[in-house]
């Protein structure tokens, strides 16, 4: 666990020590703040549904900004090379940068937590459909930063691995669109598959086995896949 979490140091070190991420920080936040008092003005409703659906859009841009150098830099650099002589087990790599990206992007969700106070103040919000919309944005962000590793762990390049990162991620969020084109199992599919549909349901105050499923199990079946990656030695 030492190991895991001196990795996991290092990732944040590496955050903080780059304009990159007080940039992404200021940005977002003030993104976030613009379309909240946007949205509760237009409501006039004591609830954050359609602030989290904002928010769950946006992390489409902004987590592969977060993860395109995880590792595509390491093995640019040659860092991976030393990374992976030293006494750690690849799943402890793996873990320990996942676990230093969503750390920060933690960091993001909780400095929003200020918007529930706000409506509090002014009214009485369900405190459940926040708590799980909150957790519903959690799950999808932790979900977008493993997709965003494993693809950061197939390049040497940050910039080929943020672009195919938008694509996949695009693609997920936007699945529903091509539900036109298909019909049957193929539909129903495509439609689980959609990110909008699962995080609209904790939005909406409702956490189903199905949407934990799909959370869940596409988190620990990227991270697989990103340790079966730094195993492949055809990049050295």
């Amino acid at each position: 666990m030492n190991k895991v979490w001196a990795i996991t140091r290092k990732e944040l070190a590496a955050y903080f020590k780059s304009p990159v991420a007080y940039i992404i920080l200021f940005v977002t936040i003030c993104v976030f703040n613009m379309f909240f008092f946007m949205i509760i003005d237009s409501n006039r409703e004591a609830t954050l549904r359609d602030v989290f659906k904002v928010m769950e859009f946006l992390f489409v841009f902004i987590v592969p900004l977060l993860t395109m150098k995880t590792f595509a830099e390491e093995k640019a650099s040659g860092t991976m090379e030393f990374l992976m002589t030293t006494p750690t087990r690849n799943t402890q790599i793996v873990f320990g940068k996942y676990l230093g990206s969503i750390i920060f992007f933690t960091l993001i969700i909780a400095m929003t937590s200020v918007y529930y106070f706000i409506i509090e103040l002014f009214a009485a919000p369900d405190r459940a459909a926040v708590l799980t919309g909150y957790l519903g944005v959690w799950l999808e962000g932790a979900m977008f930063i493993a997709i965003g590793l494993l693809i950061s762990s197939l390049t040497q390049s940050q910039i080929v691995a943020a672009i195919c990162s938008y694509i996949v991620l695009f693609l997920l969020y936007f699945s529903t669109s091509f539900t036109q084109y298909t019909h049957g199992a193929v539909e129903e599919v495509v439609r689980y598959t959609a990110t909008f549909s699962h995080a609209e349901n904790f939005a909406a105050g409702l956490i189903t086995t199905s949407d934990l499923t799909y959370y869940l199990s596409t988190i620990i079946f990227c991270l697989v896949l990103t340790r079966i990656s730094i195993e492949n030695r055809l990049w050295r």
